[in-house]
């Protein structure tokens, strides 16, 4: 996965210590209710299309930009269905990263922009639309974490985000 300039520029400085980056996922579902993922490159998993966002970018748009990279899909975002922070994310390098994630509720903006899904960029292997009960085999834990939040949140939508309380 390639890394952002901005995160290049702060690993020069901090190394490989402990970051705390914001990031954005997005669970879009089309017509038929089928969600959107992408075969990553890295791991061979399927996983929900997600990011880093760039330095004052604001998380809707990101996840939009991220999206449009990621499959070539044009969304519109709908919801935000939850805000939380991931576990410390150790990448081979010895890189340590922690996450504030927003996880989006999203659609295409058609149905020709749904039909337009395709690999768009070098992190991914594969694009596909799936339904729930046709998920594939080999989904990144992170994407059955978020796809089980993301049921929640539509399951009462009117309660707001889901977010950890104190």
């Amino acid at each position: 996965m390639p890394i952002p300039d901005h995160v290049v520029s702060l690993r020069a400085r901090v190394g490989t210590d402990l970051l705390w980056l914001p990031g954005v996922t997005a669970v879009v579902r089309d017509d038929d209710g089928r969600v959107l993922l992408g075969r990553r490159a890295d791991s061979g998993e399927w996983a929900l299309p997600s990011g880093i966002l760039d330095p004052g970018e604001q998380p809707a748009v990101g996840i939009v930009r991220e999206v449009l990279e990621e499959t070539a899909v044009e969304i519109e975002v709908t919801a935000l269905a939850v805000v939380f922070s991931t576990p410390v994310v150790t990448y081979p390098n010895g890189d340590r990263t922690t996450y504030l994630d927003s996880l989006f509720c999203a659609r295409p903006v058609s149905a020709e922009a749904a039909a337009g899904a395709r690999v768009a960029d070098d992190e991914s292997l594969a694009v596909d639309w799936f339904p729930d009960d046709e998920l594939p085999d080999v989904l990144a834990d992170s994407a059955r974490e978020r796809l089980a939040l993301e049921r929640t949140f539509r399951a009462d939508p009117a309660g707001g985000a889901l977010f950890a309380r104190p």
